[in-house]
């Protein structure tokens, strides 16, 4: 059985592992290579690690501390964060990242896109947009790293992305993350149509029923945080990723 892509979804600050709510109040859940190895364990297929504070502070990806990250992984990595230039994009390929997730840099300049598919093929490009609600209910694209944007239309900027080379969409639901209470089903659905490449949903999985939610609404992968880094009504730490047996049971 052909079973979709559940990727865990690691957020770095300050070179430790955190989690946000909303993408607000990060809390601190342990160390990101420690996170590494036990997802190597439990035979992950893919792995997305993303720095939030790189493009904040304007600061170039931390080349040392993604090394160590991709020399003990065991499946594909995707990092994003703090990517600017095609430089940047090459030494972390030469590093062992497989996929780059373009976001703030992208939301700039639509070139750098297509200057990183040029070099290294579309499908190791993935844009990564952030959606959230205004006042008046209406979904929107958002920055969180102070860039101003002339237009956020949802449909206008996967279009630009998907017109300037990107091979995949990340697409977050800044309203559902780290409630772990479903996802956005409806803005899945749309997205999904909209666009002819794979999308990775993220933003709200609680349970294996939400993420077989999201591949039944069109996405063609899940993006989990929470749900494989906190258990109980606590939300205790304790890092854990579901076995063939209960992917395949899901998929029935």
């Amino acid at each position: 059985m052909l079973l979709p892509r559940i990727i865990p979804s690691l957020l770095v600050s300050s070179g430790g592992l955190v989690k946000t709510t909303q993408f607000t109040k990060p809390k601190y859940v342990g160390d990101p290579i420690n996170a590494i190895r036990i997802f190597n364990d439990k035979e992950v297929d893919e792995l997305i690690v993303l720095d939030i504070d790189a493009s904040k502070m304007g600061s170039a990806p931390n080349f040392d501390l993604i090394k160590e990250f991709a020399s003990e992984c065991f499946m594909p990595l995707c990092y994003g964060g703090g990517i600017r230039t095609l430089d940047h994009a090459k030494e972390l390929f030469s590093i062992g990242v497989e996929k780059i997730s373009l976001q703030s840099a992208a939301l700039v300049d639509l070139a750098i896109i297509s200057e990183i598919a040029n070099y290294a093929g579309s499908s190791s490009v993935v844009v990564s947009i952030d959606v959230k609600k205004n006042w008046r209910g209406r979904e929107e694209v958002q920055s969180f790293c102070s860039v101003k944007l002339e237009n956020n239309n949802v449909s206008d900027l996967l279009r630009s992305a998907v017109d300037a080379g990107a091979g995949e969409i990340l697409f977050n639901c800044v309203d559902n993350d780290g409630l772990m209470r479903g996802m956005n089903l409806e803005l899945i659905k749309k997205i999904t149509s909209e666009v002819g490449i794979p999308v990775v949903a993220a933003g709200g999985a609680g349970s294996m029923s939400d993420i077989r939610a999201a591949i039944d609404a069109g996405a063609s992968a899940v993006a989990v945080g929470a749900m494989f880094v906190f258990h109980g009504p606590h939300r205790a730490v304790l890092i854990t990723y579901p076995n063939r047996t209960e992917l395949e049971l899901m998929m029935k």
